[in-house]
């Protein structure tokens, strides 16, 4: 019976390790609401000023009327046929599309939250080519125009410049056939030379010349036979994402050069456009991301909290074996809470200072503390300074694995397999059994 003691013990102690992950499981869920906060706050500029971006175009579009016959059921069962008149309109793609600009960053402020936005120089030029359209029985075709899509049109600064050939045209609001798929601005072509059957003439150099504002992210989709896109921004940290990837790109400190070469034979994008399908445009995209997110990295650090509190209780259960000083389980529990606080103090901290002064000002006050007690718990302050040299090494393993994502799994493995062989290592000659039978 008395060897159960010692079980009796772990058992204790497992529970109170489980019991810790109440709090941390709490302190997660601030991490998430204080995440799902940032996320109104990006709202709210993106509603304030302009949302996230997205140029379609520029786009030919030739719209035309149809007189149909149709035959409909009558109430009483009878049929008649009746005249209806449809519309519809034909989609042209430029057969050469340049985009090439700067991206000029800024941030604004919502409370605690910095929101990242941009102001784009966008210069476009295209080129069509000349475009037959047919003749059908009933159809009168209107005049040509070009539409130009702006996902957010609240972003446009100033008056844009469109020019076709050198002459310069009047734009206007909407994309009239094309709403649906995207918001944006036209401008009308000549009128046809008659309603039946023709050409349309090739445009040579379509340019348009336009800032744009938008917040944190901006694409572009790539709906001419051959597509060229050149962005530049002194922002330092893009992430690329989008259906394309650039075909070259350079990053540094002075910011990001990005280039893509995107040809109609690897996009869907024409296609799509012609099918109605706005929400699932082919583009590509450049956002611009935070370098340090704080609430990633916070919720990363508290999935190894169950790790601290159980290395910890496991070093307080060797010590009291070996030393035979009993340890209350109410010590073991103030010391895991000690542990679970520090993610919490990470938290407030990051939001107000940088994140690597905020873990070494939360792992130092929480090592302090933790030390001040337990030369108390541990009658002795060598010990306790040994147990914080640990806990130090602890924190700055932390801190190795949030900072290094791409070797974090690995690091982490390493760490817990030393860890676990150093366990093994201590406790090789350890009876058990006699220990259990000391126990008091």
């Amino acid at each position: 019976m008395k060897s159960m003691r010692l079980v009796l013990r772990f058992v204790v102690i497992g529970a109170l390790v489980l019991a810790l992950l109440v709090p941390l499981a709490m302190i997660r869920g601030v991490v998430h609401e204080r995440a799902q906060y940032r996320a109104q706050a990006v709202e709210r500029v993106a509603q304030g000023r302009a949302g996230e971006q997205r140029l379609v175009g520029p786009l030919r579009v030739l719209p035309w009327t149809e007189e149909r016959e149709v035959v409909e059921r009558m109430a009483d069962g009878s049929q008649r046929v009746v005249v209806r008149s449809v519309t519809g309109h034909l989609l042209q793609a430029p057969a050469r599309l340049q985009v090439a600009g700067g991206l000029q960053p800024s941030e604004r402020r919502v409370g605690l939250f910095r929101v990242p936005v941009y102001s784009w120089q966008a210069g476009v030029d295209a080129q069509f080519a000349a475009m037959d359209y047919p003749a059908a029985p009933g159809r009168v075709y209107g005049a040509p125009y070009l539409a130009v899509g702006i996902a957010d049109v609240r972003g446009l600064v100033g008056a844009p410049q469109l020019r076709v050939d050198g002459q310069a045209l009047e734009l206007l609001a909407g994309t009239r056939d094309l709403a649906a798929l995207t918001g944006g601005v036209h401008a009308e072509l000549a009128a046809l030379a008659g309603s039946g059957a023709g050409t349309l003439p090739a445009l040579r150099e379509v340019r348009l010349q336009a800032t744009i504002d938008g917040t944190r992210s901006l694409a572009v989709v790539p709906v001419a036979d051959d597509n060229r896109i050149d962005i530049a921004s002194p922002w330092p940290h893009p992430s690329f994402g989008g259906r394309f990837l650039p075909a070259r790109h350079d990053i540094d400190a002075g910011g990001f050069r990005a280039h893509w070469a995107v040809s109609s034979l690897a996009s869907d994008a024409q296609a799509q456009l012609r099918d109605g399908e706005a929400q699932a445009l082919d583009a590509l995209e450049v956002s611009l991301v935070d370098p340090v997110d704080v609430y990633t990295r916070v919720d990363r650090a508290t999935k190894y909290g169950l790790l601290f509190v159980l290395l910890t209780f496991v070093a307080f259960g060797l010590f009291e074996l070996a030393r035979r000083l009993p340890i209350h389980p109410l010590q073991y529990l103030l010391v895991g809470l000690a542990l679970a606080i520090f993610f919490l103090l990470l938290l407030g901290l990051s939001e107000h200072i940088p994140f690597h002064w905020a873990y070494l000002v939360s792992a130092t006050a929480c090592i302090g503390v933790q030390a001040m007690y337990l030369s108390g718990v541990l009658r002795s302050w060598p010990r306790a300074l040994g147990f914080a040299a640990m806990l130090t090494a602890l924190y700055g393993a932390l801190y190795c694995l949030l900072v290094s994502e791409d070797n974090a799994l690995l690091m982490g493995s390493l760490l817990l397999f030393g860890i676990l062989a150093a366990i093994m290592w201590i406790t090789r000659k350890v009876d058990w059994y006699a220990l259990g039978n000391e126990l008091r």
